[in-house]
């Protein structure tokens, strides 16, 4: 039986962020990110915090960041469709608060965040379920097209998600164009189907 990992402090994760974001996955070392944290190294070393512990406490907050950030769409008044749209703007806007931390990491570390399980693993259900509950409410109200929801949330969650941040990094867009430009898109998709 293994023992649970070691808490990593707050202040520990922001430093991780930080120095992630500067320079990458292979420069955030410990010693680095405890000089940015402002401890040492062995502080680091005598509470038992190793470099997955950090990357599993990065994934941690950035989950517990989009719960509460869908958690806004999930309850705000309005259609399923405005619910829906509300959602996918504040996933760019979640994006573009780690979009440094997010390209730091590796597509290994990226998966560990997003999916469950090995190749062909899908998206994990704390990101899509949020989107798969708007769709449906959108289908019950009329005013998105009747989908299969978990396969449509997934489909959602990774295009929004991936193409906001290649167009940001990759192309230079500001949030509002590379935003506009995938929401616009992924919602004339689900225009509910006259007949």
């Amino acid at each position: 039986m293994s023992s649970p990992a070691p808490p990593v402090p707050p202040h520990i994760v922001d430093a991780a962020r930080q120095v992630l974001a500067q320079d990458g996955l292979a420069a955030a070392t410990l010693e680095r990110i405890s000089a940015a944290a402002g401890v040492s190294r062995m502080t680091l070393h005598r509470r038992g915090v190793t470099k997955p512990d950090i990357l599993r406490a990065l994934a941690e907050r950035f989950e517990a960041e989009h719960r509460e950030t869908m958690w806004q769409a999930l309850v705000a008044r309005g259609t399923g469709r405005e619910r829906l749209r509300l959602a996918l703007e504040l996933q760019c806007e979640l994006s573009e608060r780690n979009l440094a931390t997010l390209e730091a990491l590796s597509g290994a570390a990226r998966d560990a965040i997003f999916h469950d399980g090995g190749p062909g693993a899908l998206t994990r259900s704390e990101f899509v379920a949020p989107l798969e509950r708007l769709l449906l409410d959108g289908a019950a109200d009329g005013t998105l097209a009747t989908v299969d929801a978990t396969e449509t949330a997934t489909i959602l969650y990774n295009s929004v998600g991936h193409t906001y941040r290649h167009l940001r990094i990759g192309h230079g867009w500001t949030p509002e164009r590379a935003r506009e430009g995938v929401l616009r898109l992924a919602m004339e998709g689900l225009n509910a189907r006259e007949g």
